[in-house]
């Protein structure tokens, strides 16, 4: 933070400097009062560390990853080739396999699928028909919840749809007997409403400088209302009744859903033993709502469904893709920069924006190093976790195997936890990189700073001490090594792409993917040259 300050204090003091600050929105009164608040609150604790990141090495970087880039290519065959990559499925071992070949193919060495440990069954859906009968035909979109079973039958079944309102299990005890081997959708007081704002967006210079300027231990309150919870605690109360009846479809949708884009994830248990739930879709909103209108109607309403899914148990294990380029110096090669993001994904689409975006970014970066004739000194190792979106499943057991785990209350470190500089995890969409999360780590800033001048021109400009949302850099965080994700800018993701139908390869922006490879094969080589290991927080209390 105090690199910050002085930077802000060098613009106030020089005219010219002043002219081209980057947050052109803010006047020098503006700048003044927000350096006396930073002075006033944050002590001045942190030594500015001159870097000095090779110019010609950037250079080449650039040239490479503009000029030669596959990183399309890459999210190509981990979408449209390979499908959807729910971890333990089919289209997740086509993805690892295709992965650890294609890293092989650039001369990576060590290429290999790890595994972490049991993961439970694999599941995929084989087909998914649902569609209006009467009061008159209509197609509907809909998609299974992963984990759950299929309709009962080897073709279409015909069904008129149980409307049930319950707000809590008492008020559900009426239906009790009536919903066994039917279509069964729960009352929502949810209703569609237009949206004025475009779904994607960059992040303005107001934004920026806000993150910039953040104070440590400082963000926003994201927990939700005791009411809220108790709401949607009820409402799990009643879908688990519901399921215990052995209806033969439930049909649900999701709130943020809207024109024709639905939220699609688990509504069953992959654990080896676990019963397989009732077939389950989710549908759009529209088409929920319009169903339930009728029935409120007094209309029935039926629906020809047919609904198939496939599970896989010969293979419980989660594996993680792991490859690396061996460090050039005799001495430091032995220590590692770490890169990676996860490659599996839900299953609605193909998971371009959550994750094969990160991921293509990771691959090509290690590609520039290798095509643009680099030699890092250190060990660059890229990892491709599965299990991320169940709970950060691959990163986390890849922590505790190679780093550190807690025995008794105490931490027990592994042989690699002293040898790691430092992990750098893209996934948060396709938007270009605007600069780091610092993870709390403040020590890092003069060093980023630094870091980012030569890439300014490309739009990465800032570092903020804030953190953000939970994804694979928190297993390294959590074991004591400096664990780093971009600041993306935001194209769709909250509002179309993130876990749902639409998260298809022609979401995905090129030009965005290119520069974020720039930037990650920069912050690698860099880390993986500078003659120290990047600076760490304290050792995190046990847990």
């Amino acid at each position: 933070m105090c690199h910050a300050i002085r930077q802000l204090s060098k613009r106030l003091n020089d005219t010219d400097a002043l002219a081209t600050f980057p947050y052109d929105f803010l006047d020098k009164n503006q700048i003044m009062k927000k350096l006396l608040t930073l002075l006033l609150l944050i002590p001045c604790f942190v030594i500015a560390q001159t870097e000095t990141p090779d110019p010609e090495a950037i250079e080449k970087i650039k040239r490479e990853g503009f000029e030669n880039s596959r990183v399309m290519d890459f999210a190509f065959q981990l979408t449209d080739v390979s499908g959807p990559r729910l971890t333990a499925s089919p289209g997740f071992m086509r993805a690892a396999n295709w992965t650890k070949n294609e890293l092989a193919k650039m001369g990576l060495k060590n290429t290999m699928l790890e595994p972490w440990g049991d993961f439970g069954k694999g599941w995929a859906q084989e087909k998914c028909y649902v569609a209006m009968r009467t009061p008159y035909y209509a197609p509907l979109i809909a998609q299974p919840l992963a984990w759950t079973g299929s309709t009962p039958g080897r073709g279409e079944i015909s069904k008129n749809v149980i409307l049930v309102k319950a707000s809590d299990t008492v008020s559900l005890q009426q239906y009790h007997g009536k919903l066994k081997g039917n279509i069964v959708m729960i009352w929502s007081d949810d209703h569609l409403e237009p949206s004025f704002n475009s779904d994607g967006s960059r992040f303005s210079d107001e934004e920026l400088f806000e993150m910039a300027t953040a104070f440590p231990g400082v963000s926003r309150a994201t927990s939700m209302s005791s009411e809220e919870r108790k709401k949607i605690l009820m409402s799990r109360a009643v879908l688990d009744k519901i399921k215990k009846e052995k209806p033969a479809l439930i049909l649900q949708m999701a709130r943020r859903g809207t024109d024709g884009t639905i939220f699609v994830s688990s509504g069953g248990n992959y654990s080896k033993d676990a019963d397989i739930a009732p077939a389950t879709v989710m549908l759009s909103s529209d088409d929920y709502l319009r169903i339930q209108r009728l029935i409120d109607a007094g209309e029935k309403v039926t629906l020809e469904v047919n609904v198939k899914t496939r599970f896989f148990e010969s293979d419980i294990k989660g594996y993680n893709v792991i490859a690396e380029i061996p460090g050039s110096d005799p001495t430091l090669k032995e220590e590692i920069v770490m890169l990676g993001g996860h490659l599996d994904s839900w299953h609605a689409a193909t998971g371009a924006t959550d994750n094969a975006a990160g991921c293509s970014v990771m691959m090509e970066a290690v590609r520039i190093l290798m095509d643009a004739g680099l030699h890092p000194k250190r060990t660059v190792r890229i990892a491709l976790w599965s299990g991320e979106e169940q709970g950060l499943h691959g990163s986390k057991n890849y922590a505790k195997s190679h780093f550190a785990e807690v025995e008794n209350g105490n931490w027990v470190l592994k042989s690699e936890h002293g040898k790691v500089s430092a992990y750098y995890n893209v996934d948060n969409g396709t938007g270009r990189i605007r600069g780091v999360y610092l993870q709390g780590n403040e020590a890092v800033r003069p060093i980023f700073s630094q870091w980012l001048e030569p890439l300014a021109d490309i739009g990465a400009k800032t570092l903020t001490i804030k953190n953000t949302g939970g994804t694979d850099h928190l297993s390294f965080d959590a074991v004591g090594i400096p664990g780093f994700q971009f600041i993306q800018d935001r194209i769709e993701y909250s509002t179309r792409t993130h876990h749902t139908n639409m998260d298809t390869y022609d979401h995905l922006v090129p030009e965005d993917l290119k520069q974020a490879a720039v930037i990650v094969a920069t912050f690698v080589y860099n880390t993986a040259q500078r003659s120290e290991k990047i600076p760490r927080k304290d050792m995190p209390e046990p847990k």
